[in-house]
């Protein structure tokens, strides 16, 4: 059975690609361009820094972002601080920082949670929810690697896989 999405106006069949990205603070490294290049959709889970760098994702596929609490400046202000991103069988919900979901997401009826915050990069699934944090792909903190994430969703399953970009 073929599944198909219309995401904007481009109707995807079979697998849609998520790309997940989040503490960008005002960086857009081409690497973190390129690895989000096949996205149908991405989602960037907050501490933007600069419009610029939603600007240069809009480019590549639509965009949902929320604030994180680095995201201070005028341009920021409308956008939310949380976000629910609904694709056919999937609800994902987008936060910020993780230690402020405020909802028990299975019986909310999330399949996915995206967060940002702690610059670590994590996939694990946790009462049949997945959870996914794309790390940070703006300026290298301590030890962290720069990272973003790519979501493959079906019709019946969804799966995440962290890209490491330098």
């Amino acid at each position: 059975m073929r599944t198909s999405w219309l995401i904007g106006d481009r109707m995807v069949d079979s697998v849609l690609l998520v790309g997940l990205i989040a503490d960008t603070h005002g960086l857009m490294r081409p690497e973190a361009l390129d690895a989000l290049q096949k996205a149908d959709l991405i989602i960037h889970a907050g501490d933007i820094g600069k419009p610029t760098v939603l600007e240069a994702l809009q480019k590549l596929a639509p965009i949902r972002a929320i604030r994180g609490n680095n995201d201070r400046d005028p341009w920021a202000l409308s956008l939310p601080t949380h976000d629910t991103v609904k694709i056919g069988a999937h609800t994902i919900y987008v936060l910020h920082d993780l230690k402020e979901l405020a909802l028990d997401p299975r019986p909310s009826g999330f399949s996915v949670v995206v967060s940002g915050h702690s610059h670590k990069p994590e996939v694990r699934t946790l009462n049949q929810v997945l959870f996914v944090n794309p790390g940070s792909a703006g300026p290298r903190r301590f030890i962290l690697p720069v990272t973003v994430a790519m979501l493959a969703l079906r019709s019946d399953r969804c799966a995440a896989s962290i890209i490491q970009l330098m």
